[in-house]
């Protein structure tokens, strides 16, 4: 019936969410039942997407416009089943020892960066600042043109904050690194970890904000890269893009657990911040990351 209405049904999986396929027109309207509208998401950098319920969407399909599903009486009850049907006859399991299985990879797939041990001192320019609510969308954007990158982390990550400053990635590698400040809630949105990972690639040794996404941090943290929260929220006023930035005694302020002095060599100032991590997190980041630090948890 939905197929001969003039529903296409299409695969669950990132498809319209990032804009592979079914972008709509510039400053086109489009209701979708998806989980982010961030600018440029579905593919259309200015265009106007609402979130929606799936009711009010196949209404609006219908209707022509926005109709609030209330006005058509109690909704029918869908009954889920007790049971339902898998068929997992196309998955190839590995073999009983992993280890003597041959990946075969072509040549888009790159192998997967590792960080480094965190040095005691940090030091580098401020790369960027940003404002309040980055999303990872911000940090490493998707869609068509990047998805087939997502095994390419060299290749993904000229992309890097593109559609904020489109020479972040120019900046990063002329610089050898360095270090991002970011706002409030810095790394919202979509759990991707390649938001972490290709910063790393490119050098960033810390970031630096009012406070963080939850699962982000997170995802720097398993990156090696360093998330510090700093603890009076008006010194992000005082950084700028370009500034010197220098961390002492990394290690030791990690492995006790204190809060962190952060000096600006530009401005010949200096501010505290916090790096909340809790004791596995610490060996994780002093490790350089969860790669090297399950690497080393093997080998003893």
């Amino acid at each position: 019936e939905m197929l001969s209405a003039g529903a296409r049904i299409i695969e669950a999986a990132c498809g319209p969410c990032i804009g592979m396929g079914w972008a709509p027109p510039s400053r086109g309207v489009s209701l979708r039942t998806f989980n982010r509208n961030f600018e440029g998401r579905s593919g259309t950098p200015d265009a106007r997407v609402y979130l929606v319920s799936p009711e009010v969407a196949a209404l609006a399909a219908v209707h022509g416009e926005m109709v609030d599903p209330r006005r058509l009486g109690r909704a029918p009850v869908v009954l889920v089943p007790e049971r339902f049907a898998a068929d997992d006859s196309m998955i190839i399991p590995p073999p009983p020892r992993g280890e003597r299985a041959k990946v075969i990879k072509g040549p888009n797939i790159k192998p997967v960066p590792r960080g480094k041990a965190l040095s005691d001192t940090i030091e580098g320019e401020v790369l960027l600042k940003v404002g309040d609510n980055i999303t990872t969308d911000h940090i490493c954007p998707a869609g068509a043109k990047l998805l087939p990158l997502r095994s390419n982390i060299p290749a993904l990550s000229e992309f890097v904050f593109s559609r904020l400053d489109p020479e972040f990635h120019q900046r990063a590698r002329e610089k050898a690194g360095g270090i991002v400040v970011g706002g409030g809630n810095y790394g919202q949105g979509s759990s991707r970890e390649h938001a972490a990972l290709a910063p790393m690639f490119l050098g960033i040794k810390a970031v630096i904000a009012k406070s963080f996404a939850r699962i982000h941090r997170t995802n720097l943290i398993n990156f090696g890269i360093l998330p510090l929260e700093l603890a009076d929220p008006e010194d992000h006023e005082k950084l700028k893009q370009g500034d010197r930035l220098l961390v002492a005694r990394v290690r030791r302020s990690i492995g006790q657990g204190v809060p962190l002095a952060v000096q600006n060599l530009t401005r010949n100032t200096s501010f505290t911040a916090h790096h909340n991590l809790t004791s596995r997190q610490r060996e994780i980041m002093l490790a350089g990351g969860r790669l090297a630090y399950l690497r080393r948890r093997r080998r003893k």
